[in-house]
């Protein structure tokens, strides 16, 4: 996929000319979807509209309708014909794809200005965008204390692709009936609702932060599960805090991404040690080399730039060579790899080795 150039001279040089003004053309496809100038446009349907009618339905004046439409005529968002404007299929997908919705809302409430500081962060390996969002070292403690329309892009950008997922794995993890499973990162503990749904008899404990875990556990209130959800409140980084022991499966689900490969293998090693002999640790990931179309290795490529200046500065979404590596140094073995989970994601199961 990535071992070939694809392109003549002048179509390189045409795609280096939209790489130089992607900020511009990025902010200008948000005001055309956000300020009604694309829903107009769609409602036309096949007949297209004229300026003078777009100016009327969004209550903009000319100059500013003008100036967003060109830019979009350059974009291929949107043609005109007769002075009518109609939507190109890429426009479309911009006003109606939820896909590119959430995509495009977190690159601008959470990347977009902090990503200024991605050089500084390549040099430091520290997240040096952060300080754009809240003075975090990470940016984990922080999404509970983020604003309501930033937090929400956030965690509709981490649900949507693994929900998607969520009901294959969850047969999988279930075909040998844990009765005790650890889940790290539960986050506002989908995972473990949909656990306990699943299974009448199993026990969750959840491993997370203080911010997230405050989260889960009123939503396990209000499930009537709280009985068999159970909390461990720590920092998976201190390693002089011990896991909990004894579980038949751990599952971390878009997890490991946020770490380092060599906090991925120290968190691995201590997961084996919080393993029973027989059980399994699955790990639900994104691999960029694991994908079917160019473009969705595209969006974990750029998405692993979110880890370097916003997140945290050391992760990124990995290729299976590099992590695959750490799972091996952590003293356990791959005994199934299922690479149609979902939209993109791949379904480890690990064992003691």
């Amino acid at each position: 996929m990535f071992n070939k150039e694809t392109k003549t001279a002048l179509q390189a040089k045409e795609a280096a000319l939209w790489l130089a003004f992607a900020p511009v053309a990025f902010q200008a496809t948000r005001a055309l979807r956000d300020m009604g100038i694309l829903t107009a446009i769609s409602n036309s349907r096949s007949q297209g509209i004229t300026i003078e009618d777009i100016m009327e339905q969004t209550k903009m004046d000319r100059y500013a309708v003008r100036v967003l439409l060109e830019a979009g005529l350059g974009m291929e968002l949107v043609i005109v014909n007769d002075k009518k404007y109609t939507l190109t299929k890429t426009g479309y997908f911009i006003l109606h794809d939820e896909l590119t919705r959430i995509n495009m809302d977190f690159t601008q409430d959470i990347c977009y200005k902090g990503m200024y500081h991605l050089r500084e962060s390549l040099e430091t390996g520290k997240p040096a965008g952060l300080r754009e969002l809240g003075p975090w070292d990470t940016i984990y403690p922080g999404l509970s204390l983020l604003p309501p329309a930033v937090g929400k892009s956030w965690f509709d950008f981490d649900h949507y692709y693994s929900d998607l997922a969520t009901p294959a794995a969850l047969d999988i993890v279930f075909e040998n009936k844990p009765k005790k499973l650890l889940d790290i990162g539960g986050n506002t503990g989908k995972w473990a609702l949909a656990c306990t749904a699943k299974d009448a008899e199993v026990e969750v404990t959840i491993f997370d932060l203080p911010g997230q875990a405050g989260i889960a556990q009123q939503k396990m209130k209000d499930a009537g599960v709280e009985n068999r959800v159970h909390f461990h409140i720590a920092n998976i980084l201190d390693e002089s805090i011990p896991f909990p022991k004894g579980f038949d499966a751990i599952w971390m689900s878009q997890f490991l991404d946020c770490f380092s490969e060599a906090e991925i293998e120290s968190i691995l090693s201590r997961c084996r040690e919080a393993l029973n002999d027989n059980g399994t640790i699955y790990i639900l990931e994104p691999f960029w080399n694991r994908q079917q179309f160019k473009s969705a290795a595209f969006c974990l490529q750029q998405t692993s730039l979110y880890f370097t200046a916003m997140a945290n500065g050391n992760s990124q979404m990995y290729h299976t060579d590099d992590f695959f590596q750490c799972v091996e140094k952590a003293g356990l073995v791959i005994a199934e790899e299922n690479n149609q989970m979902g939209l993109n994601y791949t379904l480890l199961k690990c064992k003691k080795a």
